[in-house]
Protein backbone atom coordinates (compact mmCIF):
# COMPACT_ATOMS: atom_id res chain seq x y z
CA UNK A 1 0.00 0.00 0.00
CA UNK A 2 2.84 2.21 0.09
CA UNK A 3 4.81 3.30 -3.23
CA UNK A 4 8.15 1.51 -4.05
CA UNK A 5 9.67 5.55 -3.22
CA UNK A 6 8.12 5.53 0.01
CA UNK A 7 9.06 2.26 1.02
CA UNK A 8 12.93 2.95 0.21
CA UNK A 9 12.51 5.98 2.16
CA UNK A 10 11.40 4.34 5.36
CA UNK A 11 14.36 1.54 5.12
CA UNK A 12 16.61 4.07 4.78
CA UNK A 13 15.73 6.59 7.73
CA UNK A 14 14.80 3.71 9.67
CA UNK A 15 18.74 2.73 9.06
CA UNK A 16 19.99 6.37 9.79
CA UNK A 17 17.83 6.93 12.91
CA UNK A 18 19.82 3.37 14.05
CA UNK A 19 23.42 4.96 13.23
CA UNK A 20 23.01 8.07 14.87
CA UNK A 21 21.38 6.44 17.94
CA UNK A 22 24.71 4.21 18.25
CA UNK A 23 24.99 1.45 20.35
CA UNK A 24 22.08 0.84 22.98
CA UNK A 25 22.92 0.75 26.78
CA UNK A 26 21.39 -1.80 28.90
CA UNK A 27 20.32 -1.77 32.54
CA UNK A 28 19.26 -3.95 35.06
CA UNK A 29 16.62 -1.33 36.67
CA UNK A 30 13.12 -2.45 35.61
CA UNK A 31 11.09 0.08 33.77
CA UNK A 32 8.16 1.53 35.06
CA UNK A 33 5.99 -0.74 33.69
CA UNK A 34 7.64 -3.81 35.16
CA UNK A 35 4.81 -3.60 37.88
CA UNK A 36 1.84 -4.00 36.09
CA UNK A 37 2.99 -6.71 33.55
CA UNK A 38 3.26 -9.92 34.36
CA UNK A 39 4.85 -12.82 32.41
CA UNK A 40 3.25 -13.22 28.65
CA UNK A 41 0.24 -15.65 29.10
CA UNK A 42 -2.40 -17.17 26.87
CA UNK A 43 -4.68 -17.98 29.93
CA UNK A 44 -8.55 -16.23 30.04
CA UNK A 45 -7.97 -16.09 33.82
CA UNK A 46 -5.08 -13.70 33.47
CA UNK A 47 -7.19 -11.75 30.55
CA UNK A 48 -10.21 -11.37 31.44
CA UNK A 49 -10.46 -8.12 32.17
CA UNK A 50 -9.97 -6.90 28.34
CA UNK A 51 -13.46 -6.37 26.20
CA UNK A 52 -14.09 -10.53 24.39
CA UNK A 53 -16.29 -11.42 21.97
CA UNK A 54 -17.94 -14.92 21.74
CA UNK A 55 -15.28 -16.46 19.44
CA UNK A 56 -16.27 -17.13 15.91
CA UNK A 57 -13.72 -19.88 14.36
CA UNK A 58 -11.79 -18.74 11.07
CA UNK A 59 -14.85 -15.76 10.63
CA UNK A 60 -12.65 -14.66 7.45
CA UNK A 61 -9.70 -15.94 5.93
CA UNK A 62 -7.00 -12.81 5.25
CA UNK A 63 -4.44 -13.39 2.07
CA UNK A 64 -1.52 -11.27 1.58
CA UNK A 65 0.38 -11.81 -1.72
CA UNK A 66 3.86 -10.92 -2.03
CA UNK A 67 4.09 -8.64 1.37
CA UNK A 68 7.06 -7.01 1.61
CA UNK A 69 7.69 -4.84 4.94
CA UNK A 70 8.06 -6.92 7.80
CA UNK A 71 6.34 -4.52 10.90
CA UNK A 72 3.13 -4.47 8.21
CA UNK A 73 2.59 -8.80 8.42
CA UNK A 74 3.19 -8.82 12.10
CA UNK A 75 0.68 -5.94 12.23
CA UNK A 76 -1.38 -8.27 9.78
CA UNK A 77 -0.76 -11.30 12.10
CA UNK A 78 -1.95 -9.39 15.68
CA UNK A 79 -5.18 -8.63 14.06
CA UNK A 80 -5.21 -12.25 12.83
CA UNK A 81 -4.34 -13.59 16.09
CA UNK A 82 -7.10 -11.40 17.72
CA UNK A 83 -9.76 -12.06 15.76
CA UNK A 84 -8.64 -15.65 14.98
CA UNK A 85 -8.70 -15.30 11.50
CA UNK A 86 -6.11 -17.48 9.51
CA UNK A 87 -3.34 -15.64 7.88
CA UNK A 88 -2.05 -16.55 4.15
CA UNK A 89 0.84 -15.57 2.68
CA UNK A 90 1.06 -15.95 -1.13
CA UNK A 91 4.61 -15.83 -3.30
CA UNK A 92 7.66 -14.81 -2.41
CA UNK A 93 8.39 -12.83 0.91
CA UNK A 94 10.07 -9.74 1.47
CA UNK A 95 11.24 -11.38 4.94
CA UNK A 96 11.94 -14.91 6.82
CA UNK A 97 8.61 -16.12 9.05
CA UNK A 98 11.13 -18.85 10.43
CA UNK A 99 10.74 -19.37 14.01
CA UNK A 100 14.64 -17.98 14.44
CA UNK A 101 13.45 -14.88 12.96
CA UNK A 102 10.36 -14.53 14.84
CA UNK A 103 12.10 -14.54 18.20
CA UNK A 104 14.14 -12.37 16.88
CA UNK A 105 11.69 -9.76 15.96
CA UNK A 106 9.84 -10.34 19.79
CA UNK A 107 6.67 -11.81 18.20
CA UNK A 108 5.30 -12.95 21.22
CA UNK A 109 1.79 -14.01 19.43
CA UNK A 110 3.15 -15.82 16.47
CA UNK A 111 1.85 -19.43 17.98
CA UNK A 112 -1.44 -17.93 18.06
CA UNK A 113 -1.74 -17.32 14.43
CA UNK A 114 -2.85 -20.20 11.66
CA UNK A 115 -0.39 -19.15 9.03
CA UNK A 116 -0.67 -21.11 5.98
CA UNK A 117 2.25 -20.49 2.90
CA UNK A 118 0.78 -21.04 -0.70
CA UNK A 119 3.06 -20.68 -4.26
CA UNK A 120 0.13 -19.22 -6.06
CA UNK A 121 -3.19 -17.34 -4.73
CA UNK A 122 -5.55 -19.95 -6.81
CA UNK A 123 -3.72 -22.45 -4.11
CA UNK A 124 -5.15 -20.55 -1.46
CA UNK A 125 -8.77 -20.06 -2.53
CA UNK A 126 -8.44 -23.58 -3.08
CA UNK A 127 -7.05 -23.92 1.07
CA UNK A 128 -9.73 -21.32 1.56
CA UNK A 129 -12.47 -23.35 0.05
CA UNK A 130 -11.68 -26.66 2.31
CA UNK A 131 -12.62 -25.14 5.73
CA UNK A 132 -15.87 -23.97 4.05
CA UNK A 133 -17.78 -27.35 2.64
CA UNK A 134 -21.36 -26.21 3.34
CA UNK A 135 -20.67 -23.06 0.78
CA UNK A 136 -18.45 -21.28 -1.81
CA UNK A 137 -16.50 -18.71 -0.09
CA UNK A 138 -16.00 -15.39 -1.85
CA UNK A 139 -12.66 -14.02 -2.53
CA UNK A 140 -12.81 -10.13 -2.40
CA UNK A 141 -9.39 -8.12 -3.83
CA UNK A 142 -8.95 -4.98 -2.10
CA UNK A 143 -7.14 -1.74 -4.18
CA UNK A 144 -6.80 1.67 -4.02
CA UNK A 145 -7.53 1.66 -7.69
CA UNK A 146 -11.57 0.11 -6.95
CA UNK A 147 -14.64 2.17 -8.16
CA UNK A 148 -17.09 -0.14 -5.22
CA UNK A 149 -16.69 0.59 -1.83
CA UNK A 150 -16.40 -2.17 1.07
CA UNK A 151 -19.15 -0.72 2.76
CA UNK A 152 -21.36 -1.81 0.03
CA UNK A 153 -20.13 -4.96 -0.04
CA UNK A 154 -22.12 -7.90 1.53
CA UNK A 155 -19.23 -10.41 3.44
CA UNK A 156 -20.59 -13.58 4.37
CA UNK A 157 -18.65 -16.03 7.19
CA UNK A 158 -15.83 -17.96 5.71
CA UNK A 159 -15.05 -14.90 3.06
CA UNK A 160 -11.46 -14.48 1.77
CA UNK A 161 -9.79 -10.56 1.63
CA UNK A 162 -7.21 -10.69 -0.49
CA UNK A 163 -4.71 -7.79 -0.25
CA UNK A 164 -1.45 -6.88 -2.39
CA UNK A 165 2.61 -5.66 -1.82
CA UNK A 166 2.46 -2.67 -0.58
CA UNK A 167 4.58 -0.92 -3.48
CA UNK A 168 2.61 -1.83 -6.32
CA UNK A 169 -0.72 -3.76 -4.95
CA UNK A 170 -2.51 -6.56 -6.79
CA UNK A 171 -1.66 -6.97 -10.52
CA UNK A 172 -3.64 -4.95 -13.03
CA UNK A 173 -4.91 -8.48 -15.65
CA UNK A 174 -6.01 -9.82 -11.72
CA UNK A 175 -7.89 -6.64 -11.47
CA UNK A 176 -9.58 -6.51 -14.79
CA UNK A 177 -10.25 -10.35 -14.94
CA UNK A 178 -11.89 -10.24 -11.33
CA UNK A 179 -13.12 -6.85 -11.46
CA UNK A 180 -16.80 -7.71 -10.11
CA UNK A 181 -14.79 -9.01 -6.84
CA UNK A 182 -12.69 -5.19 -6.64
CA UNK A 183 -13.52 -2.89 -3.36
CA UNK A 184 -11.68 -0.58 -1.80
CA UNK A 185 -12.03 1.66 1.16
CA UNK A 186 -13.00 5.53 0.29
CA UNK A 187 -10.02 8.28 1.39
CA UNK A 188 -11.30 11.83 1.71
CA UNK A 189 -7.25 12.87 2.00
CA UNK A 190 -5.53 12.67 -0.92
CA UNK A 191 -3.24 9.78 -0.51
CA UNK A 192 -2.92 7.02 -2.93
CA UNK A 193 -3.78 4.26 -0.19
CA UNK A 194 -3.81 3.59 3.39
CA UNK A 195 -0.98 1.29 4.99
CA UNK A 196 -1.24 -2.55 4.14
CA UNK A 197 -2.38 -3.46 7.89
CA UNK A 198 -4.84 -0.47 8.45
CA UNK A 199 -6.62 -1.47 5.10
CA UNK A 200 -6.99 -4.86 6.76
CA UNK A 201 -8.13 -3.76 10.32
CA UNK A 202 -10.61 -1.25 8.62
CA UNK A 203 -12.09 -4.59 6.27
CA UNK A 204 -11.70 -7.18 8.80
CA UNK A 205 -13.48 -5.15 11.23
CA UNK A 206 -16.77 -4.30 9.50
CA UNK A 207 -17.12 -7.56 7.75
CA UNK A 208 -17.18 -9.12 11.71
CA UNK A 209 -19.84 -6.21 12.78
CA UNK A 210 -21.80 -7.39 9.29
CA UNK A 211 -21.98 -11.16 10.94
CA UNK A 212 -22.35 -10.05 14.50
CA UNK A 213 -19.47 -11.59 15.13
CA UNK A 214 -18.03 -8.99 17.78
CA UNK A 215 -20.65 -9.30 20.30
CA UNK A 216 -18.79 -9.33 24.08
CA UNK A 217 -19.25 -12.05 26.06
Amino acid sequence: MDGPVAVRARLLAARDLRQAAGPQKTTSQPGPWAARLGPVSDSRITSDFYLRARPVERPFHIVLVEPEIPPNTGNVARLCAATRCPLHLVGKLGFRIDEHAVRRAGLDYWHLVEVIQHDTLGAAEERVAAFSPARKPRTWLFSGHARRSYLDAEFALGDAFVFGKESVGLPNELLAERSEDVIGIPMPGHVRSHNLANAVAIALYEALRQNRALTPE
